[in-house]
């Protein structure tokens, strides 16, 4: 019976302390291994190390922390003694000392992280509906002259805004909407001030408008009424909350995110000077426009001018033809009247030398005759080469003027499938098949733009 007694005995074990302390880490690592704790911070200490010691306490119980290096500088949120935290981390063992300590990853002011959860929530929410789209997103006026702003009317953000304004444009018009920009009440205030204007139709573009804050400060504008207020919004609006690196529902969802209310006004309104570079920009613009329409209507006119030089040379080259062939013909009726007058003469003389011997009277006849004809035929040359002069001065300008000449220089004549000159863009209008004369030879085009 004794026997039986000792045989269940338990086998003992002996641990070393560090077996002990092994066992103890793993223990911990597996039931409290990234896990949130909530306290608040007390006795923080930065070593030269680079770790962060502090200790997370409440009003029953408290516990150390250590925030290695690396965990350290990634930390969006820095220990500061007397805050609410979360942190988040997982419970380890410091051996030397035989302490628990919490090993911390990450830290979230108290509240911070439902604030962000809700916030990612709605913001998947309202990208779901289509509210964050570029296409819905509307242009802001170019000048406008009247800018309703829905902010605090106290503080410096609308007297910033205001100051700016008329600094870069004096003379606009602004009107406040007053409104609570934090706090309870504050997002039926900023959803008044956008009904306010969208209902009244004065302002050209509306500007919600807030100082910087943390992100509890913010709220007001991560709300789902301020959103879907701003979306439905008839006039555009600019969105210029908090300070540069701080993000809220409102701006995506307006058509104009400014990074401060500051650089909205910069944003919205240019200066005077910039306007007035805009106009000479466009002054000189339409001056070239001007010039280069000019020469279009130059060449046209030159194009023009030359087709009806054309013809008006093809006119006078063909009078003056017809008067030299009157002329010619002229001639050759004065020349055989003056031979045949010149016959008969002879005849008569030949019958009067049947009674009297006239041939030194004839031969002197003949010598005058020969004369006369010799500068008859003189004069006939004479005349034929001016007449042949003009008509080859004439001949070299026709060929001066010839379009052909024109052509081989790089020019063309497009034809529209009428056969009609292409004079204008409306004269060939896109898709229609176009005829382009050369010097030499012709192409086949379609007019594509």
């Amino acid at each position: 019976m004794e026997q039986y007694a000792l045989s269940f005995v338990p086998e003992r074990r002996i641990f070393s302390l560090r077996e002990l302390s092994a066992a103890i880490r793993g223990a911990l690592e597996r039931g409290f291994a990234n896990i949130w704790v909530s306290g608040e911070i007390s006795g923080t200490k930065l070593v030269p190390s680079g770790h962060c010691y502090f200790t997370l306490k409440d009003s029953d119980a408290q516990i150390k922390c250590v925030c290695w290096k690396l965990s350290y500088w990634r930390l969006k949120f820095k220990p500061k003694d007397g805050v609410q935290v979360l942190v988040r981390g997982r419970v380890d063992i410091y051996e030397l000392r035989s302490e628990y300590q919490f090993v911390v990853e990450a830290i979230e002011p108290q509240g911070h992280g439902a604030l962000q959860l809700a916030f990612e929530q709605l913001k998947q929410k309202l990208l779901t509906e289509g509210l964050f789209e570029a296409t819905r997103k509307r242009a802001l006026p170019r000048f406008p002259t009247r800018i309703g702003i829905v902010a605090s009317p106290k503080g410096a953000v609308i007297r910033d805004f205001v100051e700016i304004l008329s600094r870069r444009f004096p003379g606009l018009h602004v009107r406040l909407f007053p409104a609570r920009v934090q706090g309870a009440g504050s997002v039926e205030d900023v959803c008044r001030g956008l009904e306010y204007f969208g209902r009244s139709r004065w302002a050209q573009v509306v500007v919600i408008a807030r100082g910087g804050g943390s992100l509890e400060d913010l709220w007001t504008f991560n709300e789902e009424a301020v959103a879907r207020g701003i979306a439905a919004s008839p006039i555009p609006v600019v969105s210029a909350i908090g300070h540069e690196t701080d993000v809220t529902i409102a701006d995506f969802v307006a058509d104009l995110r400014a990074p401060t209310p500051s650089a909205a006004a910069e944003m919205i309104v240019c200066t005077r000077q910039e306007l007035l570079e805009r106009i000479e920009g466009c002054r000189l613009q339409a001056h070239r426009a001007v010039r280069f329409r000019l020469a279009v209507l130059a060449r046209r006119l030159y194009e023009q001018a030359i087709d009806r030089a054309q013809a008006l040379l093809h006119r006078s080259l063909g009078r003056r033809t017809q008067r030299i062939d009157d002329a010619a013909e002229r001639l050759r009726a004065a020349m055989r009247r003056q031979l045949a007058m010149r016959e008969r003469a002879r005849r008569t003389l030949e019958d009067r030398l049947r009674y009297f011997d006239l041939r030194p009277r004839l031969r002197r006849d003949r010598e005058r005759l020969n004369e006369l004809s010799g500068r008859l035929t003189a004069i006939m040359r004479l005349q034929l080469n001016r007449r042949g002069q003009r008509f080859e001065m004439a001949a070299t300008k026709l060929g001066q003027l010839d379009p052909r000449l024109v052509l081989s220089r790089g020019y063309a004549i497009v034809l529209n499938k009428r056969e009609g000159i292409v004079r204008e863009a409306v004269d060939a209008p896109v898709g229609e098949d176009v005829k382009i004369l050369l010097a030499k030879d012709a192409l086949k085009a379609r007019v594509i733009g």
